[in-house]
């Protein structure tokens, strides 16, 4: 009676053996780092790791190591966050703005573990540090380009229901009139135009003593716009958020137009800022081959070409318009050409036919691709590659000639969207580690106050059942720490909070068992078969109280946002756990020490 089969002990150990495995790193902890990373064409190599090792001898900052990483950035770890920021300072004035110098808490775990992808569990804002960006929406450029947009569409209905005007007159960029020569003109034209839009409203107004429409958007088209475009815009950033790797960030609208980007523990800054704040897109054009550049560089005009540079500022000269622009991307991942040169692998959707038809009949003629920058309401565009058309091409091409960085942005860029409007970070603010460190400090020793008082009450209380409880109680933790780093969860302040929670009802299913199994001992059963039906009978219990608890830590983790998340998340993944080591844990224990034996009595507290 009361004996597990071997099998169960195996996967109990297997178990606790991945727990460790996954939860050891926490206890590692991270380097104050300096990061540094090439912007644009500038690239990060051997020279550059020999000058800023030169100029950290020279300043005598301690460092413990200096070392190209993966994605050609330099990784410079320091022993102090003191050390770290003066360190920062001086590379960046030497270094200039063709660098990103960023801080970084570089992980300390042993390379043998990050092999079995094993690292430390992820922090919040609030512990780790990271920064903060408020962003603006150009709401009313949008507005402005649709009110143009109808402000050259009028004359073309005007002219197909054979409608009469005098003139179209620009208010404002989003306001415009039309002026008649009379009274019946406009309200024949009123009632047409009515029929073609609701997104406008019209005012008949008296303009220079004649009869006017005043044109502008509709309230209710404005409200609906400003809406639609703020909600693409966070939709946008969040998958570029995605993108860039950062768990538990917040992205929420702030106000009218105003979006919050909170990244947790970022470890380029500036290189999330650049990403955050662009719009880029792709034009494809065809090269113009039958006239001169030089005309192109002496400023004369030439119908239907365009000169455009590259990044070595060599002019190329295209037909416009181009046969294929961004609004056809499917889909853009990173790759490798038949060289094994970095590659963008583009994927088209939509109607491509004009595009197939455009390369098919230019096949060993050149084509452009330019990239297109939208970036604090500047629009850079520059050639990124030009290559010959060998054949007709489809939905699926790839574009080359770019660095491995370079390669990544674009893909990255394409994949998460264009922005609906041109967006500005008009505040950042960064949120420093010291900050974080004080925060888990007084987290980690509440946890510590918190374990102790539970575990000496339950010692006390239970005698040796009470120390089986703390055991369980102790892999529980463990299992917590490392479920939460294996699905990537972020720890927040109030993830700790909720850490100290689970760790108070862990114990609660041991209790409703040892007070069972006491029960059944007072009504004279034998104790092997109290230990059988308190485990037995109390599950139920145990099972029905752990089930509420985990669906309204679900709801909360479903409706909440930011904090009440983190607390979700620990509440979800601490109940779960408890669970094992509060039922199978401690009873495949009790099962080692009593199971199978003839004992008279059990020392299961006062």
């Amino acid at each position: 009676m009361n004996t597990y089969p071997r099998w169960k002990y195996i996967v109990l150990l297997i178990s606790l053996v991945i727990g460790l495995i996954y939860a050891v790193p926490m206890l590692y902890g991270e380097d104050p780092a300096v990061q540094i990373s090439g912007l644009k064409t500038q690239v990060v190599d051997d020279g550059t790791r020999t000058n800023v090792k030169a100029l950290l001898d020279t300043g005598n900052f301690r460092y413990k190591s200096i070392g190209l990483e993966e994605h050609d950035t330099l990784l410079i770890r320091f022993f102090d966050t003191e050390t770290q920021l003066k360190a920062k300072d001086l590379i960046k004035k030497e270094l200039g703005d063709n660098y990103s110098v960023a801080l970084n808490l570089a992980p300390v775990t042993p390379h043998w573990l990050q092999m079995l992808g094993a690292h430390p569990m992820k922090l919040g804002l609030d512990l780790r540090g990271g920064v903060h960006f408020l962003m603006d929406v150009d709401v009313e450029s949008v507005m402005a380009r649709r009110v143009e947009s109808f402000y050259l569409e009028v004359p073309k209905i005007m002219r197909e229901n054979n409608l009469y005007y005098s003139r179209i007159d620009k208010v404002s960029p989003t306001e415009f009139q039309v002026i008649f020569n009379s009274e019946q003109d406009r309200e024949e034209a009123l009632s047409v135009l009515e029929k073609n839009t609701n997104e406008f409203s019209f005012q008949s107004i008296q303009q220079d003593k004649l009869p006017a429409l005043f044109i502008s958007m509709s309230l209710m088209a404005i409200k609906e716009m400003r809406n639609d475009i703020v909600d693409q815009t966070i939709s946008t950033l969040r998958n570029r958020v995605n993108e860039l790797g950062v768990a538990e960030a917040l992205v929420q609208r702030h106000g009218t137009n105003s979006i919050v980007v909170e990244l947790p523990g970022i470890q380029d800054t500036a290189y999330a800022k650049d990403i955050l704040g662009k719009t880029a897109t792709l034009k494809f054009y065809l090269q113009d081959e039958e006239h001169d550049i030089n005309e192109a560089l002496q400023g004369k005009p030439i119908p239907g070409s365009r000169l455009f540079y590259d990044r070595n500022q060599r002019p190329i000269l295209v037909k416009i318009p181009p046969i294929l622009t961004g609004e056809s991307i499917a889909h853009a991942t990173t790759g490798q050409d038949r060289d094994g040169h970095p590659a963008v692998n583009v994927r088209l959707g939509g109607d491509i036919s004009s595009f197939s038809r455009a390369t098919k009949e230019n096949v060993g003629h050149a084509i452009v691709t330019v990239y297109v920058e939208s970036k604090d309401k500047k629009v850079e565009e520059t050639v990124i590659n030009l290559a010959t058309i060998s054949s007709a091409l489809g939905n699926n091409f790839q574009i080359t000639g770019m660095r491995n960085q370079d390669a990544r942005d674009l893909a990255l860029l394409l994949r998460a969207g264009a922005m609906p409007a041109p967006v500005s970070i008009v505040e950042e603010r960064i949120v420093g580690p010291s900050m974080g460190q004080d925060n888990i400090q007084k987290g980690i020793i509440s946890m510590l106050v918190g374990l102790a008082l539970v575990l000496a009450f339950m010692a006390f209380y239970y005698s040796i059942f009470g120390w089986i409880a703390n055991l369980a109680l102790v892999v529980n933790l463990i299992f917590l720490v490392a479920l939460m780093s294996i699905i990537g969860a972020t720890l927040t302040l109030p993830g700790i909070a909720g850490i100290v929670l689970t760790l108070g009802m862990a114990v609660d299913a041991n209790v409703l068992i040892f007070e069972r199994i006491r029960e059944e001992l007072r009504l004279g059963m034998t104790p092997q078969a109290s230990i059988h039906r308190g485990f037995e009978y109390a599950f139920a219990t145990i099972l029905d109280s752990n089930l509420t608890t985990l669906i309204v830590a679900v709801i909360l983790f479903g409706v909440g946002t930011g904090p009440i998340k983190g607390l979700a998340v620990t509440l979800s993944i601490g109940i779960l756990t408890s669970l094992f080591t509060g039922t199978m844990g401690s009873r495949a224990l009790v099962n080692l020490i009593y199971g199978g034996r003839h004992t008279k009595r059990l020392r299961i507290g006062v």
